[in-house]
């Protein structure tokens, strides 16, 4: 519910601020600005519908606002966002759109945008897609994440971390170490090289771009998108991304 409290004093500025001269209304005397807020208020009691307007104008600058930083941190970081040799890239390497996915092994919703994702790649075949480990839901993410970087060091194709990747997001219970260690056992990949790599300056390297990457695009949650120019926050479901991925195509939701 809107409170009509919470805007008298945005209306007041208002009023104020629209004076023919900026000079005089900062010397209203304290009777004309009582006036000034009577009228207001009697105006906003009889017409409260308005504040609905301007709570929707507000909210429609804020996000426009906050779109354009966003953009601007992934112009400034696209090179190590779309080109960094320590994301995993899968889809269509030379596609049309690039669509970035941060995510956490033991963020639920990442579960269903891991499906979300991997329809994407199956309806639409120009589409370039890029994993990076964001491990932000505690110690066990961490290690999670360490092990899965370490499963695309031996595995340049992605073909095997996919898999990897799937079978840990996908499974039931927390990721930590043991469990990834587990999955990577499954999908085959050479323990002994895993072991080694894991503890190699790689593995942080790698865990710290993407956490620099999210600080400068303002991320801190998961899963977070970038697709095109354009940043992405939660899991905004398939059709989100489906239009999302439109407009960075052909600038229409659907093309």
């Amino acid at each position: 519910m809107v409170s009509l409290r919470s805007f008298a004093p945005l209306a007041f500025a208002l009023a104020i601020c629209a004076a023919p001269v900026a000079s005089e209304a900062q010397n209203f005397s304290s009777g004309q600005r009582s006036e000034i807020e009577k009228i207001i208020k009697e105006y906003l009691l009889a017409n409260p519908e308005i504040l609905e307007d301007v709570s929707a104008e507000l909210t429609k600058r804020q996000t426009a606002a906050e779109a354009e930083k966003h953009r601007a941190a992934v112009a400034k970081n696209a090179d190590t966002i779309f080109n960094s040799p320590r994301g995993v890239v899968l889809g269509n390497k030379n596609g049309d759109v690039n669509f970035v996915e941060f995510f956490d092994y033991n963020c639920g919703y990442c579960k269903k945008a891991m499906s979300d994702m991997l329809d994407l790649m199956k309806a639409d075949p120009k589409l370039r897609v890029t994993l990076k480990e964001f491990p932000v839901l505690g110690p066990g993410s961490v290690e999670a994440a360490q092990v899965a970087v370490a499963v695309r060091m031996q595995d340049p194709t992605g073909k095997k971390y996919l898999d990897f990747h799937q079978k840990l997001l996908g499974g039931r219970g927390q990721a930590d170490k043991a469990r990834a260690l587990a999955v990577a056992k499954e999908v085959g990949v050479d323990m002994a090289k895993l072991e080694k790599d894991m503890v190699s300056p790689e593995v942080a390297a790698t865990l710290n771009e993407s956490f620099k990457l999210a600080e400068a695009m303002g991320l801190n949650g998961t899963p977070s998108y970038v697709i095109g120019k354009d940043v992405v926050v939660g899991a905004v479901g398939l059709d989100g991304l489906t239009k999302k991925i439109s407009e960075a195509r052909c600038g229409k939701e659907t093309c």
